[in-house]
C-alpha cells in the first residue's frame, strides 16, 4: 500500500499512535498529503538520485578533508577534491534521536517533541507518523527509498522506517551501546538491556551477540546499500545510510586492527571511509554517478576517542562549535565544481527543504518547519549565501554573522567572534555587553516561540521489547553466513573469539 495513503488510513481509523486530542492535527495533515499528490508540477525532467550518509559521533577533525593527518581517509579526500567541502554546516541537535528527528523532518527537535533524551528500547515515544520525513517527500515524486543503518526514532512498529516514508530497511533500531554488555544498564532504570536486534523491514531477523557482530555493522550496512543501488539503478532513488559507526563501543576485526597498530578508533573511521569508497565505486561502475548527489555528514560532535580538530567542545556539554559543527561533504560529478569550499552557514534542518526543491516535492503548508532551502550551498555555488540570518544551537546558543553567544560550562553566557577566534578561547562578553544582550533577547524569543508552537511526538498506550531473549534468532554473523573470527575492542584491546 502506498506509504502516504496508509498514513491517511491510520488517521481515519484513529489508531493508538495518537490520542483523540491530536486527531484534528492528523486530519489537517491528511489533507496536505493528498494535496502533495495532486499539486506536484514542474518536476525535474531527470530526477537525480540522492545518497545521504550520516555518521554517528564523528567530529569535525576526524577526516582528512578537515585536517586530520592520522586517520587515512582517501575516499573522503576524493569526495572533497572532486566535490564540495562545507566548512560551516551544523547539526540541529546534539544527541542521536533529536539530531535524526531534526534531519528527517527539517524541524527543530524541540518543536516536535523529540528533544531531550534519546529513545530507548521499548519506549512508547517515537517520531510522530504525521510528520513529513525526507523519505515521504522523495516518495511523493516517485523515488524508491531505502534506509540501511541505525534508525533511533522509536523502536515500536508504528515508528519504524517503513511507516515513515521508506520502502526498504535493514539495520538496528537504536544505538549499538544499548545491549547487555553495557554494564551501566539503561540510563534511567539501570536495568540490563535486552539483546540488540537487527531488523529487515519490520521484522527482527538476527541479533548483535558480541563484539564480533559489532565489528560487522559498518560492512553489512554498506553491503545492503550497494545492493539497493544496483537494484534501483534504473529509477530515481533516495538512499539514507545512518551508520552506527563510530559510536561506542568500537570493535575492529583483527585484520583491520593490525593495519592501524591496534588503534580501534582509527580503524572505525577508516572503515567508514571504505564504506564511502564502495558507494562511490558502485555509482561509477553503474554509470549513474553524474546523476547522483552524495551528502556525507555526522549527527553531532565527537565522542570519546574522536576529534573536534580546531574546535572547542565535543559530544557532551555546552554548545561550543565542536558540539554542533560537522564535517560535511557533497559530491555530484558534473554538477558540483571540483575542489569547491563553501563557507555559507547551513544546517541539518536544511536538508529536507533543499532536497524538496531539487526533486520538485512540496513542503507541508499546514505546520511550521524550521529548515531553509540551502541548495545553492549544498551544490557548491561559489556565490552561495547563508539562508539563515541567525542560527540557533538548540536553545543554548545563537550565531549571527561572525558573532556567537553561548551558555557556557558554568551556565553563564559567553560571547565569541568566530572569525577571529574559531576555538572560542576569548570571551568578549564584558567588552560587548550590548551585543550580548541583543543576541540573548533573540535567543529568548526563539525559545518562547518553540514552546508556543510545538507539536507532540508519537505516543503509544502500550509498548513491547522487540526481543527480550535471543530465542532461535541467529547471531548477526550466522545470519550473514560468516564464520567466527577475532576482533579487537577499543577500551581493553582484548582479543575475543
Amino acid at each position: 500500500m502506498n506509504q502516504k495513503f496508509q498514513k491517511s488510513i491510520w488517521r481515519a481509523e484513529g489508531i493508538r499512535t495518537l490520542p483523540t486530542t491530536r486527531m484534528h492535527h492528523k486530519k489537517t495533515f491528511s489533507v496536505s498529503l493528498i494535496l502533495l499528490y495532486t499539486c506536484l508540477t514542474s518536476l525535474p525532467a531527470d530526477k537525480p538520485n540522492v545518497v545521504l550518509m550520516f555518521i554517528d559521533d564523528m567530529g569535525y577533525g576526524d577526516i582528512g578533508p578537515f585536517g586530520n593527518t592520522v586517520n587515512q581517509t582517501p575516499n573522503l579526500d576524493r569526495m572533497a577534491q572532486e566535490g564540495n567541502r562545507l566548512t560551516q554546516y551544523y547539526t540541529s541537535n546534539t544527541a542521536c534521536t533529536p539530531s535524526r528527528a531534526a534531519l528527517m523532518t527539517g524541524t527543530y527537535a524541540a518543536r516536535i517533541g523529540m528533544d531531550g533524551t534519546v529513545c530507548f528500547p521499548n519506549e512508547k515515544r517515537g517520531l510522530n507518523p504525521t510528520e513529513l520525513t525526507i523519505g515521504d517527500a522523495m516518495k511523493s515524486v516517485g523515488y524508491r527509498t531505502g534506509i540501511f543503518g541505525k534508525w533511533h526514532l522509536g523502536d515500536q512498529r508504528e515508528f519504524l522506517p517503513l511507516q515513515n516514508g521508506f520502502d526498504e530497511y535493514f539495520g538496528i533500531p537504536y544505538s549499538n551501546d544499548m545491549w547487555p554488555f553495557n554494564l551501566n544498564g539503561h540510563r534511567h532504570t539501570k536495568e540490563t538491556y535486552t539483546p540488540l536486534p537487527v531488523l529487515r523491514q519490520n521484522e527482527v531477523v538476527a541479533y548483535v551477540s558480541d563484539g564480533a557482530d559489532q565489528s560487522l555493522l559498518c560492512e553489512v550496512i554498506t553491503d545492503e546499500a550497494v545492493k539497493f543501488i544496483k537494484k534501483n539503478k534504473d529509477q530515481p532513488f533516495f538512499l539514507y545510510i545512518p551508520h552506527a559507526y563510530v559510536h561506542l563501543p568500537r570493535f575492529g576485526r583483527l585484520d583491520l586492527a593490525k593495519k592501524v597498530e591496534g588503534d580501534i578508533d582509527r580503524a572505525t573511521v577508516e572503515e567508514v571511509d571504505t564504506s564511502v569508497g564502495r558507494i562511490l565505486d558502485t555509482l561509477e561502475e553503474l554509470e549513474i554517478d553524474e546523476n547522483t548527489l552524495f551528502i556525507f555528514t555526522s549527527d553531532n560532535g565527537p565522542a570519546r576517542g574522536m576529534s573536534a580538530g580546531p574546535l572547542r567542545g565535543n559530544k557532551g556539554g555546552p554548545k561550543y562549535e565542536g558540539h554542533m559543527r560537522e564535517p560535511t561533504l557533497t559530491w555530484w560529478p558534473g554538477t558540483i565544481p571540483a575542489g569547491q569550499v563553501t563557507e555559507a552557514i547551513t544546517a541539518s534542518i536544511d536538508v529536507l527543504p533543499s532536497l524538496a526543491k531539487l526533486v520538485g516535492a512540496e513542503m507541508p503548508a499546514d505546520r511550521i518547519t524550521d529548515g531553509k532551502n540551502s541548495l545553492n550551498a549544498l551544490l557548491g555555488n561559489a556565490k552561495a549565501k547563508s539562508a539563515h540570518k541567525v542560527l540557533f544551537y538548540e536553545i543554548d546558543a545563537i550565531r549571527r554573522g561572525n558573532w556567537k553567544l553561548v551558555r557556557g560550562a558554568k551556565g553563564k553566557f559567553e560571547l565569541y567572534n568566530l572569525k577571529n577566534d574559531l576555538g572560542e578561547t576569548r570571551n568578549l562578553i564584558e567588552k560587548r555587553p550590548e551585543l550580548a544582550k541583543e543576541l540573548n533577547a533573540i535567543l529568548d524569543s526563539h525559545a518562547k516561540e518553540l514552546a508556543a508552537n510545538s507539536r507532540p511526538p508519537g505516543m503509544l498506550d502500550h509498548s513491547d521489547f522487540l526481543i527480550s531473549e535471543p530465542g532461535n534468532l541467529p547471531k548477526l554473523r550466522d545470519y550473514l553466513g560468516m564464520k567466527n573470527f577475532e576482533v579487537l575492542e577499543r577500551s581493553s584491546f582484548i582479543l575475543m573469539k
